[in-house]
């Protein structure tokens, strides 16, 4: 399916996404796969996406492959620069043969790498012109999105479960408002909420007209977690 294609099929359907983060082993991510699996019955109208760490991509392609599992995969990150003397990179060109999706510009990239908006456009860039869709990651309603981005995740830093014991969703009819402002910008903007995303909070967010999904990340480490947000979402 070609990216423009996709980009007007995840504009019908609400899309949960998992981000693994630096997490699981290969057998650790059989494991979740064979747990999810067990569960896993595809939902009209809602598309999975998991996004993982570099060394598992090429395993679970092949694993979600042979189990016959309609969901995606996306990367965490992709390298700003293309194809070249980039040691320790791994580029757009390499990741568009085992991912469809990417993650660009999550807060952690930002603050602990310090990854700015220069980079990460580059990295947007370098990953539509291989036709890898980026999940482009925004911490509030002033981060700027590149020209024709089309899937926004919106996660305020306070409300990522990872950054505080005592963080907690944001309330989802201001999120939807959120939503609203940014979709104002450009039309077929999709837009993701993630931020202490569970299955007994997920239908808040999804239910509204203006959120097209969300991006899970710490719950999405437990397939039972996931399954349950996905099948409630």
């Amino acid at each position: 399916m070609r990216r423009l294609e996709k980009l007007l099929y995840h504009m019908k359907n609400s899309l949960i996404v998992a981000n693994w983060k630096s997490n699981k082993t290969i057998p650790e991510a059989n494991d979740w796969l064979a747990k999810l699996a067990s569960g896993f019955t595809k939902k009209e109208g809602k598309e999975v996406v998991l996004c993982v760490s570099f060394p598992l991509l090429h395993f679970l392609r092949e694993q979600i492959s042979k189990s016959n599992l309609d969901i995606k995969l996306g990367a965490q990150d992709v390298s700003q620069f293309p194809e070249g003397p980039y040691t320790g990179e791994v580029n757009a060109r390499q990741l568009k043969e085992l991912a469809d999706y990417v993650i660009i510009g999550h807060s952690e990239r930002r603050e602990r790498f310090g990854e700015n908006k220069d980079t990460l456009f580059e990295k947007v860039k370098r990953a539509t012109e291989q036709s890898l869709l980026p999940i482009f990651c925004v911490q509030n309603e002033n981060t700027e999105v590149p020209d024709g981005q089309i899937i926004v995740a919106y996660e305020p830093p306070d409300a990522i479960s990872t950054s505080s014991p005592d963080s907690a969703p944001e309330d989802p009819e201001e999120m939807e408002n959120v939503a609203y402002g940014f979709k104002s910008q450009g039309p077929g903007l999709v837009f993701l909420y993630g931020g202490s995303v569970d299955q007994n909070n997920v239908r808040e967010f999804t239910e509204k007209n203006s959120i097209d999904g969300v991006l899970v990340g710490a719950k999405s480490l437990s397939a039972e977690e996931f399954l349950g947000i996905y099948q409630n979402a």
